[in-house]
């Protein structure tokens, strides 16, 4: 499983990022996990508000900071 949180290091971005990384060890799931700031990486998936979440190429999640229970109702 590949998931990419995209963002610009906004502290709502760190926020989800970190929520994130938890709600990947609580589901014992073997996930790569990329913080993408890159602008033109960020454009390419169609984002118009930062942060967004992003599992499997699919955007789950945008201009909002999830909390780890509903992240890990996605993984």
């Amino acid at each position: 499983m590949n998931i990419k949180v995209l963002g610009g290091g906004c502290k709502n971005c760190e926020r989800l990022l970190k929520a994130t990384k938890e709600a990947v060890e609580n589901k014992e799931v073997d996930a790569e996990i990329e913080y993408i700031t890159d602008i033109e990486k960020i454009m390419s998936y169609g984002i118009m508000s930062t942060p967004a979440l992003v599992i499997d190429e699919k955007v789950v999640a945008t201009g909002r900071v999830l909390k780890t229970k509903d992240i890990e109702k996605m993984i």
